[in-house]
């Protein structure tokens, strides 16, 4: 299975370290935030990497180079000067990767065993990874019932931005700019989502006082 790592956003929140950094390149302790996941992806048997990009983009693809000091194999999907969002981005991108593939958002750090989806197969649209609400975003984003994503349930839990997709979740998308959560709404009305609640560490580092919350755990 090959992994997509999403990170092609503008960092406004992080703004002004992002004015002249992207996001995924932030040092979070010894390491850029990306490569956290390199890392991690790597020693879960991952070999094949696609990330997309745009906003100070060649950065990106200057310093993390064809994957060979990851021991992995990088290829981008460059979206020129305007970022095309999670949906419009994966749509882009589809050429790239299989028919299943697993997805994480850049801006996220996490210590989910990644092994754990490496070679999960899935017969409905996405498998998701939920998280207990950060202060952050305490109303949550999804309700969990027997490894279903529903709307039903009162107790709400998180995305991680962490999943498994299929090619068949973009069948009826085109090129554009689109968020994927509306995509995922409509998926659930139609039963077609799996997921589990990951209850080890994460944080969506996706401003200044998130990154120095992170920065606070030493990492190495």
């Amino acid at each position: 299975m090959k992994a997509m790592i999403l990170a092609a956003g503008r960092g406004e929140r992080l703004r002004p370290l992002t004015d002249i950094t992207p996001k995924p390149l932030i040092m979070a302790g010894q390491k850029r935030l990306i490569e956290y996941h390199l890392y991690h992806l790597a020693s879960a048997g991952f070999r094949d990497v696609v990330i997309n990009v745009a906003w100070l983009g060649q950065q990106i693809i200057d310093v993390l180079g064809n994957g060979e000091k990851y021991h992995l194999n990088i290829v981008y999907s460059n979206e020129g000067d305007k970022a095309l969002e999670t949906g419009g981005g994966v749509y882009n991108a589809l050429p790239l990767l299989g028919e299943q593939f697993l997805l994480v958002n850049g801006d996220v750090w996490t210590d989910y065993p990644f092994e754990k989806l490496a070679n999960l197969k899935i017969q409905d649209r996405a498998h998701l990874v939920l998280v207990n609400n950060p202060e952050h975003n305490a109303g949550g984003d999804f309700s969990l019932a027997e490894n279903r994503l529903t709307d039903t349930n009162t107790e709400r839990y998180t995305y991680s931005g962490i999943g498994v997709y299929t090619g068949a979740f973009f069948e009826a998308e085109k090129n554009g700019v689109y968020p994927l959560t509306p995509m995922i709404r409509d998926y659930i009305v139609e039963n077609k989502i799996s997921g589990e609640l990951y209850q080890g560490r994460w944080m969506d580092i996706g401003t200044q006082q998130r990154l120095d919350e992170l920065l606070a755990l030493n990492l190495s």
